[in-house]
């Protein structure tokens, strides 16, 4: 069983702080190591507990969780972050971006755009521990795009869809592919959608030929073959 992934929150404001600790507490895999509530026992927590992911806001009092953010980069110190914050100021991101957060999350803090982000994050590591060697479309797919850090989920935007494609059954599909973590089977992505097994199968099919999804065979209990779904 894979060990879970420790998470150091450091944030101000104890109410918002708690909240956090909560919303990570119901995404599987995640464990809190520590709260800090400032920069100065973030910096502690960090050193010492070695979190695989430190939630980060911006405005504390005794300092700012930008330059903590420099500090650690500076270091190259393996932690990652994630920024919560209410600064909404272009420059902020711009500064984040540069400093390489994985994400970035604007209060008031929605507990599914957290689970999506710890969700990613989980993604991105498996990922990386399963790469042997890199090709262009593998890294293209692992670095930081603005479309792979935000809530939204990139559907194929061709022209004209195929006959037998509609628009809404296929973002139906790509967001039942995007919120899971494990590979599925059409059937299992039928009884999502509400429609057959067959109807999710062209779906799924389709999305292999846009690249967006890769197929694997897996065989059952009893050796039958079955085509599992995830994604790229």
């Amino acid at each position: 069983m894979t060990a879970p992934l420790g998470i150091v929150i450091a944030e101000d404001d104890l109410q918002i702080a708690e909240i956090q600790r909560r919303f990570v507490e119901r995404v599987p895999g995640f464990e809190i190591r520590g709260i800090a509530h400032t920069t100065r026992d973030a910096r502690e927590l960090i050193e010492v507990l070695q979190p695989d992911l430190v939630l980060l806001d911006i405005q504390f009092p005794d300092g700012s969780g930008l330059e903590l953010l420099r500090e650690l980069r500076a270091a190259s110190h393996p932690t990652d972050v994630i920024l919560i914050t209410a600064a909404k100021e272009v420059d902020s991101l711009t500064e984040a971006l540069r400093c390489g957060v994985f994400d970035y999350i604007l209060k008031p803090l929605v507990y599914e755009r957290l689970e999506q982000a710890l969700t990613n994050y989980q993604t991105h590591l498996a990922r990386l521990r399963d790469l042997q060697q890199l090709s262009q479309q593998t890294v293209d797919g692992l670095m930081p795009r603005a479309m792979q850090r935000n809530n939204t989920v990139p559907t194929p935007q061709p022209t004209r869809l195929p006959k037998g494609i509609d628009a809404l059954t296929l973002d139906k599909v790509c967001q039942t592919m995007h919120a899971s973590a494990e590979a599925l089977s059409a059937e299992q992505v039928g009884e999502r959608i509400g429609s057959s097994r067959t109807t999710a199968r062209r779906y799924l099919e389709y999305l292999v030929s846009q690249q967006e999804l890769e197929a694997d065979i897996s065989y059952g209990s009893i050796g039958r073959p079955e085509r599992r779904y995830r994604k790229r």
